[in-house]
């Protein structure tokens, strides 16, 4: 196998595990403190720091992984996410509520910190893997090898989902922790041992303005992505998975749905290429049929709020379960365009950095949606979350129409 594309596989080889953990530890939290009884805000509290640290992790991520080199990033945010497990693991039932939910939310920060570390440190890889696999006489894989990194992770994420729901049902919050650090162990020696130390090294970026002064394409791309991450977020996080626990479903029913929607949604990314009309010059198709996308996800929310109010025998988890798959799907077309179109508009040399500012903006759309998640359902239930749903993915399609399709012009 060559460089290039031996590279690019280890990297998604490890991505798969680690996001295969990350997802349980998602169900793991959200149902183990539900079933204590905390409310849907102190839920969404959870996750905030987890949220709020991938920001900056994200975005000094990419210029670490440009000035130290992306396999050593790759390493430390696995260390990290170790740490973050065997942190959340020292939980005690006999503490206070108060002391517990502070401990929780440090251990999450970490673990947020781990996620946006090895996230930027992966989809970087893909470009400079890419750019080696094009010397090697490769044209055309960008698109591809991005939809199927987005897609494949988000499938193991939905195992991911599922493991964490049947994880505390079988083995207990503690022990299943203990058992997703050990497994994190072995992705981190298979990386150490087999990836390019120096691999994406280059000059970072020397000031302030420098790291901040990017391109048009990328400013508005990171912008798009603040909705679009938290149109998806705001009922997902706290209101799909408390509304179907409250309407009877087990901890293991509401795993495995997630589980099933998300390995859904990664395979319609995967498939995105497919289904996407391509160019020559990587633009002038792509960015018309983000807009078109765009338009047609920001519909979904309102219909699905439609069909809940219109009075209408169907039980409400039924139309939500349905409403979920449609979004599912036009979401994850959104969300592989938008991928690639980053890697698209960075530039090799410095594409962590690119990369890492982008997905700083995905964070800081995954945070907003938590937070609003809790505060919306709390205020008034699923139907409030839809609706800012709806709102977020109006913001985000009128920034996706100002994208450029051209080179010359985003040059």
């Amino acid at each position: 196998m060559a460089p290039g594309a031996r590279n690019y596989a280890i990297v998604t080889a490890s991505y798969w595990g680690f996001t295969l953990t990350d997802g349980a530890l998602r169900m793991l939290v959200l149902l183990h403190f539900f079933h204590l009884g905390y409310s849907p805000f102190v839920l969404s509290f959870l996750f905030l720091l987890y949220e709020a640290a991938g920001i900056a992790a994200n975005f000094i991520g990419g210029w670490l992984a440009t000035r130290f080199g992306i396999t050593r990033m790759l390493t430390v945010g696995l260390t990290t996410q170790i740490i973050g497990f065997l942190v959340l693991s020292a939980l005690s039932p006999d503490w206070a509520a108060a002391f517990s939910v502070a401990w929780v939310v440090l251990a999450q920060g970490i673990c947020g910190i781990a996620k946006d570390l090895t996230k930027t440190a992966s989809k970087s890889a893909i470009k400079v893997a890419e750019k080696e696999a094009r010397a090697e006489n490769a044209e055309g894989r960008l698109f591809k090898w991005v939809a199927w990194f987005t897609g494949s992770k988000n499938a193991m994420k939905g195992i991911g989902f599922f493991l964490g729901g049947l994880l505390l049902e079988f083995l207990g919050f503690r022990m299943a922790l203990w058992t997703m650090a050990g497994v994190l162990a072995l992705i981190l020696l298979g990386v150490v041992l087999s990836l390019p130390p120096m691999m994406g090294k280059s000059k970072a970026s020397s000031s302030a303005r420098e790291l901040f002064g990017k391109s048009r394409g990328v400013n508005l791309l990171a912008a798009a992505r603040i909705f679009l991450f938290g149109a998806r977020d705001v009922w997902f996080v706290v209101g799909v998975p408390v509304f179907l626990y409250a309407s009877g479903w087990t901890f293991t029913m509401v795993g495995g749905f997630m589980a099933l929607w998300t390995i859904f949604y990664g395979l319609i990314q995967a498939s995105a290429p497919a289904l996407i009309r391509r160019s020559a010059d990587g633009l002038s198709a792509e960015v018309p049929a983000a807009r078109l996308w765009s338009v047609l996800l920001a519909l979904v929310p309102a219909l699905i709020i439609a069909a809940l109010a219109s009075g209408t025998e169907i039980r409400p988890d039924l139309i939500l379960v349905t409403g979920l798959a449609v979004f599912g799907a036009a979401f994850a077309i959104n969300s592989s365009l938008h991928s690639y179109l980053i890697l698209a508009y960075a530039g090799s040399e410095k594409a962590a950095e690119d990369v890492g500012f982008y997905y700083a903006a995905n964070a800081a759309g995954r945070f907003s949606g938590t937070l609003l998640s809790g505060l919306l359902y709390q205020w008034g239930g699923l139907t409030a979350c839809l609706a800012g749903s709806a709102l977020m993915l109006v913001v985000c399609s009128v920034t996706t129409f100002l994208l450029r399709s051209t080179r010359e012009a985003e040059a």
